[in-house]
């Protein structure tokens, strides 16, 4: 593992608080606002419209930061975090509640990351990062957010469903937003002169216009399996929910895992390749998941799936910030996350006519062959892109 600056330690500290309130909520906050008489078309219209607002502030933030500076705007971030859980706190009101919830990311998970203003705080961290390390450090970031979602969710157990579970994601706010105040916001240093600006900065947004179409892609599989899991569980294996949990939980960890072996394979076998090995097995294990005989034999293939798919995280961001300079990094992120969570906030539509029409193992083939297709693809076009190699 490479050395990390102490401003790059705090990031990264900050992104643990926060995926522990994160992953509690994942569990708990569906579960807590049925209690209070939410129907899940309600709630499925507060997840609708968090997506939505996300994906308006995401497209917005990386642009906007690469100008104004990163820090500023995962301080927003904070204190509208801050907001959203006292209101949690002090108001059961389904529309206060709902305000809060869609301000807030209440049980939608971000790994840890700062939601919408994610793009901010990765084009931040890499200023503190040899462009050659980006696999190897991004990938120990994403592998802390896994691993703290992945306590917070065993933790909601433990929490209860009244309002005190938004003492966590309170406190996580301020102990991330102390860490953040402390941090200087690392400008950029000027990029050398180009000879050939103009034609420089078009291959960039030709390459970004790419990644987006390959994260369409991707989003559309992930769409089509991942929100459904607790679902599919229980509808296959009448799992119950004390079983469910630890599943997920599971899964996370194995993410964790997953993520710090693919930052140090980046550093043998560069970025790309690591990408395309770890996803080829896990696009194997997702052809195989929906086949699984018993709920412990779909537990095991789903944390195998999770970990070689999830784990590619931050090998995929050091590509993505790889591909621009460093004062086009915040763009870069914004163009990596809107064009993935676009698809992720669609497909889940044509998974729930699949699965009410009682084909249990459709969406998962489905997912399956545009996740091949990604993964055939990926290579191609960023193999000499890779920020790992010279």
């Amino acid at each position: 593992m490479p050395p990390l600056a102490p401003e790059a330690k705090r990031l990264m500290a900050a992104r643990l608080a926060r995926s522990l309130a994160q992953g509690a909520l994942v569990v708990d906050f569906a579960l807590y606002v049925t209690k209070l008489g939410w129907s899940a078309t309600y709630l499925g219209v507060v997840f609708a419209l968090a997506i939505l607002v996300s994906v308006a502030i995401t497209a917005t933030i990386g642009p906007l930061s690469d100008r104004l500076g990163r820090k500023r705007f995962v301080l927003v971030y904070e204190a509208i975090s801050i907001v959203a859980a006292v209101i949690g706190l002090t108001s059961q009101a389904p529309l206060l509640l709902a305000f809060a919830a869609i301000i807030g990311g209440f049980g939608r998970g971000a790994n840890g990351s700062a939601g919408p203003f994610g793009p901010a705080e990765q084009s931040w961290l890499s200023g503190y990062v040899a462009r050659r390390d980006f696999g190897s450090v991004l990938s120990i970031n994403v592998a802390i957010g896994f691993g703290g979602m992945g306590l917070g969710a065993l933790l909601a157990g433990t929490i209860g469903l009244g309002r005190g579970l938004f003492l966590l994601p309170l406190a996580a706010s301020l102990v991330a937003g102390a860490l953040l105040i402390i941090t200087p916001d690392r400008v950029s240093r000027p990029e050398a002169v180009r000879v050939n600006e103009a034609a420089d900065a078009k291959a960039e947004n030709g390459l970004l216009w790419k990644l987006a179409g390959l994260n369409v892609l991707n989003g559309t599989g992930i769409g089509l399996s991942g929100p459904f899991m607790s679902w599919w569980f229980a509808t296959k294996f009448h799992a119950p929910v004390s079983a469910v949990g630890p599943a997920l939980a599971i899964a996370l960890f194995a993410a964790a895992g997953a993520s710090l072996t693919s930052g140090q394979l980046t550093r043998r076998l560069g970025t790309v390749r690591t990408v395309v090995l770890m996803r080829g097995i896990g696009l194997v294990s997702l052809f195989a998941l929906p086949f699984a005989p018993s709920f412990a034999v779909a537990t095991g293939i789903y944390a195998v799936r999770s970990a070689f798919n999830r784990g590619t995280a931050g090998a995929r961001q050091a590509v993505a910030l790889g591909i621009v300079r460093g004062d086009r990094r915040g763009l870069a992120a914004s163009v990596n996350n809107v064009s993935v969570m676009v698809p992720r906030g669609i497909a889940p539509a044509l998974a729930g006519v699949l699965f009410d029409s009682g084909l249990l193992a459709a969406p998962f083939l489905l997912a399956g062959v545009f996740q091949g297709v990604y993964l055939l693809l990926y290579p191609r076009v960023f193999g000499g892109h890779d920020p790992s190699r010279p």
